[in-house]
């Protein structure tokens, strides 16, 4: 059976993904670095560039690991809006908890039509 996922929310954990990582390394190098000059924090953005290839092409199983990977950068976020001082780097850190809640729930929502199926229940029809 050939189940139809949605190619707007493929789009979208795309999207949000790619400015998630392009926001780590501007973050860490010209932004707002822990230290002048950036630092090598800079690298906490290459996890994100593994699944990159597989979301966009709308893989299932690609986008069910990389939605548990953006969760330590959901973390990340909220560790940093609550501890750096106010500035910058709080605006940032709140950008990445929104960007990474972004790809969360549209990689979920992409992949619940294929799991439903994978189960044998119906995948709701929109109207």
């Amino acid at each position: 059976m050939q189940v139809e996922l949605n190619p707007a929310l493929r789009r979208l954990a795309t999207g949000s993904l790619l400015a998630l990582l392009l926001l780590c390394v501007a973050w860490e190098t010209v932004l707002a670095p822990v230290r002048p000059g950036g630092s090598w924090l800079l690298l906490k953005a290459l996890p994100l560039a593994f699944p990159l290839r597989g979301v966009a092409r709308g893989s299932v199983y690609t986008m069910q690991w990389a939605s548990m990977l953006v969760l330590l950068y959901l973390m990340e976020g909220v560790v940093r809006a609550m501890s750096d001082p106010p500035g910058l780097s709080v605006a940032l850190a709140w950008l990445e908890i929104v960007l990474s809640l972004v790809f969360f729930f549209s990689a979920i929502f992409y992949v619940r039509p294929a799991k439903q199926a994978a189960r044998g229940r119906k995948p709701p029809r929109a109207p």
